[in-house]
């Protein structure tokens, strides 16, 4: 039953950390296309918008960096990612 459970454990980390990678990437996409735009001549109205999500992009990449910091603890912890 415990073998059961830490390898259900293992699955889990495993997936999260795949989820993680991948919204990094997605996070990355935003934060270059917002740099991008902010080269551009933009009106108040369009920088108060670009201003929003650089912002939100910046706040996802923090949390982020949490949950990966957290799978990291998990790995120390024992558990390590599931074999492909």
């Amino acid at each position: 039953m415990q073998e059961e459970s830490s390898k259900m454990a293992n699955e889990t980390v495993g997936k999260l950390r795949i989820l993680a990678h991948d919204l990094s990437n997605a996070i990355e996409t935003v934060m270059q296309a917002s740099y991008l735009l902010a080269q551009s001549r933009l009106d108040d109205e369009n920088q108060k918008w670009l201003k929003m999500i650089d912002t939100a992009a910046q706040d996802a990449a923090r949390i982020n960096r949490e949950i990966r910091e957290i799978l990291r603890a998990q790995d120390s912890a024992g558990f390590s990612p599931p074999s492909a």
